[in-house]
């Protein structure tokens, strides 16, 4: 390889690093802007209308999972991020534009723009991953750079509801969506030097194709009883770990007698409890790597959903008057400081850990013994993606009834699924069906 080759794949490579990074920075964004809207007037402080972001954020993927997949192998890896980043760009920028409309109509234009930019991190997620392992070579150097990225994701939504909940302070009526303007030229920012880098860096496609020309599917992942349950289990994974940190962000950012009781600065400390939930998990993926080899899919989904059903199941029978001191990081001064919490927000804090290692055991177990039909299995699980908009509407939706923690039960119930699935539910009962 020569030394002009090595510098655009390095130049490539920190290009993917960046969008890593971006996928968590948008998707995080909806439960954090959410606690905006919801105060708004018009929107009369509900939970429901708050995640409405969030939900047409994830929403999208229920449309754009398999036509990603189709796209990434007639136009290539390169194009297809080219055109996830584009679509990305114009999302952030329609959210952008919502802040120079009030009310209804304002809300309306976020939200567009929230399912735009689903498109664009629906797109990106299809491509980045392959891409990594592509520029690596593939092997335990492609693994390396994914394992690297997914890091930086982690990061990322570690850093956004921090970010947009130091921008705001405590909700109130006047708060308009202009107050976290900085955040939307950060993400445009990224997205347009990360296209352009990318535009010109040449990148090679691997061969693509063989498979769909040569290969008959006399069956689907359907035929799979493990498959099906899986594709099941994914769903509500990601319901349960994006809604975790979004309701504990409404909760603690409420300044009403429904919420934690916090009234000084209540968004910035939920936006920074919220953070916590992430940096834990970007911990608990990190250590992963370490025992994974050692430990299989199926115990490490039984021990973590164990202690998942347990942590909840504290935090939602402990009464918001018992207090915790949490240590949180201030990100515009670059401090670390302290808040007096309820203790359910630490119990639901701790979750972090056990769903950080959930999604790849999921699918490691869904898709074992597939064989040729673990492709076509794979853009199922990208549209299952779409249980991240669903379950937290749901949990907001039984939250406006009958308050924050009692509706913490629609994870706890998710949660009890997913253990299911590891003890009974992810054995092959159809070993008979090829798959060569």
């Amino acid at each position: 390889m020569s030394q002009q080759q090595k510098n655009g794949s390095i130049i490539a490579i920190i290009t993917m690093f960046f969008l890593y990074a971006m996928i968590s920075f948008v998707t995080n964004l909806g439960a954090p802007i959410g606690v905006i809207w919801k105060n708004q007037p018009e929107i009369g402080g509900s939970n429901v209308l708050g995640i409405m972001g969030n939900f047409m954020n994830f929403f999208a993927y229920l449309f754009m999972g398999i036509p990603a997949g189709k796209m990434l192998t007639k136009v290539g890896y390169k194009k297809t991020a080219l055109i996830g980043i584009a679509v990305g760009f114009v999302g952030v920028l329609i959210q952008f534009l919502s802040s120079f409309s009030g009310g209804i109509p304002g809300f309306c234009i976020y939200l567009f723009g929230a399912f735009i930019s689903g498109f664009s991190v629906c797109i990106l997620n299809t491509v980045v991953n392959p891409m990594l392992n592509l520029l690596g070579g593939g092997g335990n150097r492609g693994n390396q750079l994914n394992l690297i990225g997914g890091t930086l994701n982690s990061l990322s939504g570690t850093m956004t509801p921090m970010l947009v909940g130091a921008l705001i302070g405590t909700v109130t009526a006047s708060t308009q969506m202009a107050d976290v303007n900085l955040v939307m030229y950060i993400a445009m920012t990224v997205f347009a030097c990360a296209f352009f880098a990318l535009l010109f860096i040449p990148i090679q496609d691997p061969e693509m194709g063989k498979v769909t020309a040569e290969t008959k599917f006399e069956h689907s992942p359907w035929s799979f009883r493990h498959c099906l349950l899986g594709v099941i289990a994914i769903f509500v994974y990601v319901g349960v770990e994006v809604g975790i940190p979004g309701g504990l962000n409404f909760y603690l950012s409420d300044t009403s007698d429904k919420g934690a009781g916090l009234m000084e600065n209540a968004a910035t400390i939920g936006g920074a409890v919220a953070a916590m939930y992430w940096l834990l998990m970007l911990i608990g993926r990190f250590v992963a790597g370490f025992i994974a080899g050692k430990v299989s899919s199926r115990q490490l989904m039984l021990a973590t959903t164990s202690v998942g059903m347990l942590l909840i199941v504290a935090a939602m029978m402990t009464p918001k008057t018992t207090t915790v001191s949490m240590p949180l990081f201030s990100i515009l001064e670059g401090t670390v400081t302290t808040a007096v919490v309820p203790m359910s927000a630490m119990l639901l804090v701790l979750c972090g850990l056990c769903t950080s290692i959930m999604w790849a055991s999921i699918f490691n177990l869904a898709t074992e013994g597939l064989g040729k039909y673990t492709a076509q299995a794979s853009g199922i699980f990208m549209m299952m993606v779409v249980g991240g908009g669903v379950l937290p509407v749901v949990q907001n939706f039984f939250a406006d009834i009958m308050g924050y923690m009692p509706s913490y039960f629609i994870y706890l119930l998710a949660m009890a699924y997913m253990f299911y699935y590891a003890l009974l539910g992810c054995k092959n009962v159809n070993p008979e069906i090829p798959v060569d």
